[in-house]
């Protein structure tokens, strides 16, 4: 991390939330913001388990806290990890046809984890970068939903919006600060702050509030009036569900088969585990989830030698995939409260699970909003870049 994005990632804390709150309190109306929060659906089960209540009850009294401090729309990212996973499936299945044709096709990486995306763009650089995803994060589809597609049915331009996302880690910080997540007409960037669960939850105690005591209010949608139901998930256990998705998305469309459950076979350590498709006895697809750098430094030691038989990989930085985010479940000395973590993983997989196929709302976003599933503004919107970056001589070895 350079000096410049060591104090910009400093500046996203709970003082830089409370100065745009303050901010809102003064009379020249013509600085105020329009404060949008958006709620990683990983940091929920955290509340939820901290303070002895479900899923659904602490979205709702984490929405009520959060308005009550003056916040205007508290949002649900599960949108946009629609849209991520949508794009995603795509990209694959047309990687998988080109594999014969381009040389960097596959594998493909997954692109949702900042920490994975660093390390990669940083250490591994072309060796690794031209097979990420270019599919963006939920979160920075998150910063162009709230950004673009709410600031315009709202009117608003995008600098007059403050958007604060909660996430499970602070790697999610160095993420909003890339420079292709950025709107240089109105100098405003897509995510302006990133706090951690925890980060709420010391805001809460300096409050003297505890979210038992706290007004349910349910969240918001970015469509007019309409507020979210139930909290939903997606297929993964611990994480997004990248793999699960894509992997019965593909054996769909490439090899015309329905797979309806998904079994895991751990390899090395639970955090490397392998899924397979078999047609006719061959293997057609061999996918593979990698938590934690112990995992990714092996799997890129493969790929180095020219080993590597897996088309797809799920990569999560975290040991233990999102939840366990270094942002929540984690003990006062910094490592983790495994009874929690437990606890949270418990949550997080009796949440029902929703296609992002079925999401009506998403459907109706790519024909109003993107102007078609193959537009440019598709491309522009929900697709970035990843390349090797060089290291800066004034760089910070800070470890999260």
């Amino acid at each position: 991390m350079t000096l410049e994005e060591g104090a910009r990632v400093f500046q996203q804390n709970q003082k830089e939330f409370f100065r745009i709150l303050n901010l809102n309190k003064k009379c020249d109306t013509s600085k105020h913001k329009v404060l949008a929060v958006s709620l990683c659906p990983q940091s929920l089960p955290y509340f939820a388990a901290k303070f002895n209540l479900s899923v659904n009850e602490a979205a709702k009294r984490l929405c009520g806290f959060l308005k009550s401090l003056g916040v205007h729309y508290v949002f649900d990212t599960t949108i946009a990890a629609d849209f991520s996973i949508l794009e995603s499936q795509r990209e694959f299945v047309q990687r998988y046809q080109r594999r014969n044709q381009e040389e960097h096709a596959l594998p493909m990486f997954a692109s949702a984890c900042p920490g994975w995306i660093r390390y990669a763009e940083r250490v591994l650089t072309n060796l690794v970068t031209s097979h990420i995803c270019t599919a963006k994060s939920p979160q920075q589809i998150m910063g162009s939903l709230v950004k673009g597609y709410f600031a315009r049915q709202q009117n608003l331009s995008p600098d007059k919006i403050f958007h604060v996302v909660v996430a499970p880690c602070y790697d999610k910080k160095l993420e909003a600060l890339r420079e292709d997540f950025y709107t240089a007409l109105y100098n405003s960037p897509e995510v302006d702050c990133v706090l951690t669960s925890g980060e709420i939850v010391q805001i809460m105690e300096q409050k003297n509030v505890s979210m038992k005591d706290v007004t349910e209010v349910a969240v918001d949608t970015l469509f007019d009036d309409l507020k979210e139901g139930d909290v939903v998930r997606h297929d993964g256990k611990r994480s997004d569900g990248y793999l699960e998705h894509i992997f019965k998305h593909a054996a769909k469309e490439l090899f015309g088969m329905d797979v309806k459950e998904i079994t895991y076979k751990a390899l090395k350590n639970k955090d490397f585990q392998e899924v397979t498709l078999e047609k006719d006895g061959e293997t057609v697809l061999r996918f593979a989830a990698a938590y934690g750098f112990r995992n990714i430094q092996n799997m890129v030691l493969k790929l180095k030698k020219g080993k590597f038989l897996y088309h797809f990989v799920e990569v999560l930085a975290c040991p233990g995939g999102c939840l366990n985010g270094k942002g929540q479940a984690q003990t006062e000395d910094g490592k983790p409260d495994r009874a929690l973590l437990a606890q949270m993983e418990e949550m997080y997989t009796a949440i029902p699970v929703r296609l992002p196929e079925t999401n009506l709302h998403v459907q109706r976003m790519y024909q109003d909003w993107l102007e078609g599933m193959d537009s440019k503004k598709v491309q522009d919107t929900l697709h970035t870049t990843y390349s090797a970056v060089s290291q800066s001589t004034s760089s910070l070895d800070i470890k999260w």
